[in-house]
């Protein structure tokens, strides 16, 4: 038994990109805004922000893709087969950073205290 077709109008499909599009630009804008504020404000803190910030535009650009990879699936099969590889690589690169983010963290902390010391 084969999987039937998701019959989506092209109309449709090009709607949804173009909704991405106008909603990626906006985060974009929102990000470069935020980047610049982070970088006028210098804390202890100011880097792990960055960087912090960093990864969820990077997030946020691979599910903006993840987007437009599933308004084109064309089955249930490749949509669900396309959610899996999403999730797989979300959850790989959320351990990523949360290793990144707790090394960076844990040396900011260790340098501190030689400061105190």
């Amino acid at each position: 038994m084969s999987e039937p077709k998701l019959e989506v109008p092209a109309e449709l499909r090009d709607l949804a990109e173009k909704t991405i599009d106008q909603a990626e630009q906006a985060f974009s804008m929102f990000f470069d805004a935020a980047n610049k504020s982070v970088s006028s404000i210098s804390t202890p803190g100011t880097e792990i922000s960055k960087q912090a910030l960093a990864f969820t535009q990077q997030n946020m650009k691979a599910a903006f893709e993840h987007a437009r990879k599933l308004v084109h699936a064309t089955d249930l099969q490749e949509a669900m087969q396309i959610q899996s590889e999403f999730l797989r690589s979300q959850f790989t690169n959320a351990g990523d950073h949360m290793r990144q983010i707790t090394g960076d963290v844990m040396s900011a902390a260790q340098n501190s205290m030689k400061k105190k010391f």
